[in-house]
This record gives structure tokens, C-alpha cells and sequence, in this order.
């Protein structure tokens, strides 16, 4: 009975965070057209009418409200949740929380008025440092280049890379309808299922909590209507907010301790990374681009996996379909994979087999170029 218990209350939170995704998102959309808080369009975006940018203002309000009420009712009834002691849950949830906060403010000023990227690393730095104080920190490499245990001079830098590298990751991949959301719903949802199968009660609330709210918002963002007033963004704040959470969740499963009550089965760091490999991997390449073409790494151009992809001459709903698509194969490869190549080999793997994928994409791209001339 205890087990259909926990995963009621899982469902439970995340169908309260969808459903109060689906109450606030019209209201943001109200708002934005009435105070006309839009995105213009310009030569790098693909948009042509403006729209609003204010979709990810609804995420933290959501997933606070839920994670705290569902906490609040598990701790009222005295349901003994999985892993859920009070005293250790208080202190994470309490740093994370300021993290969120920090983010969502500096996101908001971001999508009203403009923040310079150097301020934002800067803030970054600073959350992901909230993240090492409530003691969430890459403490292993799970056998990657056969390192195993890191110690904490190794480990904290590299997790202060990590939040910084993923929060990005997720705000530069937001180039068309759906993308960002849509590979966050995907990395979301894998990382819930693998902390609610270990046990681990509280991230997969916060997982699926953040899960539900995207949904209502996807819809929006690639269904509405932008002529009618139905479309909208998610802007910096939501990209932000879902880079942070992500960031946390990957971290905490890659420790050596996140084994919940049946041991550490799989290779959890590289099997929760493998669910951003898409962002991740398209960040590599294209500062890597940009240094060659001696342009500023951090300064926007239209080299993203996705303006590639629509270069191609395929649509932007295709374009964002064939991107999940391709996030997913990579996890269920890796997922399969990964005892049987080692994770080490696993990630050589993969590198090799993005690499192919660009190259087929540079190939397309040519002979699109050369169909065009011959019209």
C-alpha cells in the first residue's frame, strides 16, 4: 500500500503543477499583450510577429507552490516518504530555493530590459555555489577515464562548470517553437524515473512538478496562434529556472551516495547526462565554430544545431521533431549501451556518432545550396 502511496503523490504533484500551468499561462499571455511586453522579431530569430516572452515567468512560482504543498501534506499526514526525512530535505530544498529565486528575478530583468551575458556567468557562478553549500556536488566520475571517487578541490570546480555549462546550454538551444521545452520535458521526465525507481521521493517530485508545468506551456508555444495572441516564449526566465533544475537533478544522481534503497545499479552520471547530450554536444560545436571564424564565443550567430537543420530546408516543426527525435535515440542507446561499452567508451561513442550527424547535416545543407542555384 505504501508504494501506491508514494507514486499517488508523485502523479499528484505533477498534475497540480500541470494544472496551475494551465490556469496561469492565458493570464501571462493577457498580460503581456495588454502592457505589450513582446519578442521582436529580427534577422537572427525565426519569428516574424512579435510575441511574448514571459512564458517562463509561470515555472518557479508553480514548482514552489507544488513542491511546497505536496511537502507540506506528506508532513501533515506523517506519510513516511522515500528518503524524505525532514531535517536534510529543509536544508537542500532551502539553498535551492534561494538559487531559484536569484535566477528568476535576474531572468525576468533579462526578458523586460536586457542583462549583459557577463553578469549572468556572474550569477550563475554564485547559484551554482548555493547548490555546493547544501552539499550537492560531484563528488565521482563513475569510472569515466577510470576515474571513480573525485575529491572536493576536483569536484567543486567541475560542478560550478557544470550549472554554469547546462543553464546555458538549455537558453541557447531555445531557438524555435518547442525545442527547449521539449528536450527539458524529455531530460525531466528520465531523471524523475530514475529518482523515483532509487527511491529518491523528493527529486522526483521536483522533476515531475517542473515536468508538468512545461506541458501546458509547449503547447502554447507551439501550437498558439502568434496572429491571434496565443503564442508565447519562455524567455530567459524560464530557460534559467529549467537549466538550474536540470543542473541540480543530474548532479544529485551522479553522486555516490544518490543510490536510494536498492544500491547504485546503473552508471547514473552518464545516463543523466545522456539526456541533454542534444544542448550539451550543439554548445561544443558551435563555440568551437566561432573561435575558428575568430568571432566572440558568447555573442549569438545562427550556427545552432536547429538553424542548421532549417538550412536544410525542412520547416520548424519538423526541424524541432527531428531534434527530440535525435535526444531521444541518444538515450535509449545509452541506456542500452552502457554496460556494454563502458561508460568511457560510451561517450567516445556518441561524440563520434554527433560528429557523423553534423557532417550528414553539412552535406544536406551543400546540396540544398546547389538545388537552389541550379532554380
Amino acid at each position: 500500500m505504501g508504494e501506491y502511496i508514494y507514486y499517488l503523490f508523485l502523479l499528484g504533484g505533477c498534475l497540480l503543477s500541470l494544472l496551475l500551468g494551465v490556469f496561469i499561462v492565458p493570464k501571462i499571455l493577457l498580460i503581456s499583450y495588454k502592457k505589450r511586453l513582446f519578442d521582436l522579431p529580427d534577422t537572427r530569430k525565426v519569428h516574424t510577429v512579435p510575441v511574448p516572452r514571459l512564458g517562463g515567468v509561470s515555472f518557479f512560482p508553480v514548482i514552489l507552490i507544488t513542491l511546497s504543498f505536496v511537502l507540506g501534506i506528506l508532513y501533515h499526514i506523517g506519510y513516511p516518504m522515500k528518503n524524505l526525512s525532514v531535517e536534510p530535505i529543509q536544508y537542500v530544498f532551502f539553498f535551492f530555493i534561494v538559487g531559484c529565486t536569484i535566477l528568476y528575478l535576474v531572468g525576468i530583468a533579462d526578458d523586460l530590459i536586457g542583462v549583459g551575458y557577463r553578469y549572468k556567468f556572474f550569477i550563475q557562478i554564485a547559484v551554482a555555489l548555493l547548490l555546493i553549500l547544501s552539499g550537492k556536488w560531484f563528488n565521482t566520475l563513475d569510472g569515466l577515464f577510470c576515474i571513480y571517487d573525485l575529491p572536493s578541490f576536483i569536484g567543486i570546480p567541475l560542478t560550478l562548470f557544470a550549472v554554469v555549462y547546462i543553464t546555458n546550454a538549455i537558453n541557447l538551444i531555445d531557438g524555435i517553437d518547442g525545442l527547449a521545452s521539449g528536450l527539458s520535458c524529455i531530460s525531466l521526465f528520465v531523471l524523475g524515473v530514475m529518482c523515483m525507481v532509487q527511491g529518491e521521493g523528493f527529486f522526483a517530485l521536483l522533476a515531475f512538478s517542473t515536468f508538468g508545468v512545461i506541458v501546458p506551456f509547449w503547447f502554447y508555444n507551439v501550437f498558439g496562434n502568434a496572429k491571434r495572441g496565443h503564442k508565447l516564449f519562455m524567455g530567459d526566465t524560464g530557460s534559467l529556472i529549467l537549466g538550474y533544475v536540470i543542473s541540480f537533478l543530474v548532479i544529485h544522481l551522479s553522486r555516490i551516495d544518490a543510490h536510494g534503497e536498492g544500491g547504485k545499479i546503473y552508471p547514473n552520471m552518464i545516463l543523466a547526462l545522456s539526456t541533454l547530450i542534444v544542448p550539451l554536444f550543439d554548445v561544443v560545436r558551435v563555440v568551437m565554430h566561432r573561435l575558428r571564424e575568430k568571432k566572440n564565443p558568447f555573442l549569438p550567430d545562427k550556427n545552432h544545431f536547429h538553424h542548421k537543420l532549417l538550412r536544410t530546408g525542412m520547416r520548424p516543426r519538423m526541424v524541432m521533431v527531428a531534434i527530440l527525435f535525435v535526444a531521444l535515440f541518444f538515450i535509449g542507446f545509452n541506456w542500452l549501451s552502457v554496460h556494454v561499452l563502458g561508460i568511457t567508451w560510451l561517450l567516445i561513442t556518441d561524440i563520434i556518432v554527433w560528429t557523423l550527424v553534423q557532417l550528414g547535416i553539412n552535406q544536406a545543407i551543400k546540396n540544398t545550396k546547389e538545388k537552389e542555384k541550379k532554380l
